[in-house]
């Protein structure tokens, strides 16, 4: 168990500083209407977003330990706390203000996570029947499907539901590792899961990128935390056999609900809105007697009252 909540807790740290990036390299690319050829070239050519990119990948490929030896609802919490490190990282590195909300959001998700570890019992099975290997696949095609739907549309309904299909996607993936038959280098390519690994990590990532361009983010990022952590976890408990230590069933039910609480309130860092640091103050001639302030675009002028 040390040794998947170690590779876990590393990859946090890489999704974390990843979405910094990335969230920035969505920015910088056209906005996209549609789903085309040129909006993945725009992405390509952004240096933030191929490093938040290859920070998801070697996040990706240490959660592969942590997936196969460790609980899906402790590990999908784990990972969604990386908007905590996200939070740090974008005060760091990009000057964004932590407010008194962040601060308390990232102490619940460390209280969550800790009382997560101690609650957590062993893992379930790593084997399903066919059908829920095909069942994958089927998800991560129907998500693709919506996703081309709802790239033609704008606003804050939108990116939330361009969230929840990101969410849906990183799921599937997660529950594609856990299941993956890897008895020999053939059976991988003969696994449906491992196709609906591939196609929900790719679909996961479009539609994430679309959602940065669209509405609210901080409300896609929530959305996405709903999909991709509840649902891995429900289907963890009900069907692989994941469970809490006997008579701590109290501690891990309360952690993951206070560690995905506080991954909601920092969800504002799924978009990473440079805050360059405090916005200058004009300046601005001394008012005089009988000068009335105008603040209807945030800067402070004056007009001269007419007698």
């Amino acid at each position: 168990m040390l040794l998947g909540l170690t590779t876990a807790l590393v990859a946090t740290v890489c999704f974390g500083f990843g979405s910094v990036f990335q969230a920035s390299g969505a920015r910088e690319a056209p906005r996209a209407d549609r789903v085309r050829v040129g909006l993945l070239a725009a992405l390509l050519r952004s240096w933030r977003f191929l490093l938040g990119t290859g920070l998801d990948i070697a996040g990706f490929a240490l959660s592969i330990v942590a997936l196969r030896t460790l609980p899906l609802f402790l590990v999908q919490a784990v990972t969604n706390a990386s908007l905590a490190v996200t939070a740090l990282a974008a005060a760091r590195l990009l000057g964004a203000r932590l407010h008194r909300a962040d601060l308390l959001g990232i102490v619940a998700v460390v209280v969550g996570l800790t009382l997560l570890a101690v609650g957590s019992g062993d893992v379930g099975r790593d084997h399903a029947p066919p059908a829920f290997h095909w069942a994958l696949l089927a998800t991560t095609v129907l998500m693709l499907l919506l996703t081309l739907l709802l790239a033609r549309r704008n606003g804050t309904a939108a990116a939330v539901g361009l969230g929840l299909l990101a969410g849906v996607g990183f799921g599937v993936t997660s529950l594609a590792v856990r299941v993956l038959d890897v008895a020999g280098p053939l059976d991988v390519f003969t696994d449906p899961a491992a196709y609906g690994l591939a196609l929900g990590g790719l679909g996961g990532y479009l539609a994430y990128a679309l959602a940065l361009q669209r509405g609210t983010v901080t409300a896609a990022t929530a959305a996405g935390t709903v999909s991709e952590t509840f649902g891995p976890a429900l289907v963890g408990v009900a069907v692989l056999g994941d469970a809490a230590r006997p008579g701590y069933g109290w501690c891990a039910l309360t952690g993951f609900a206070v560690a995905v609480g506080g991954t909601f309130v920092l969800s504002r860092f799924g978009e990473v809105e440079a805050e360059l640091g405090p916005t200058p103050v004009a300046r601005t001639a001394p008012s005089c007697e009988g000068d009335l302030p105008d603040k209807s675009d945030g800067e402070v002028r004056t007009e001269r009252q007419v007698p």
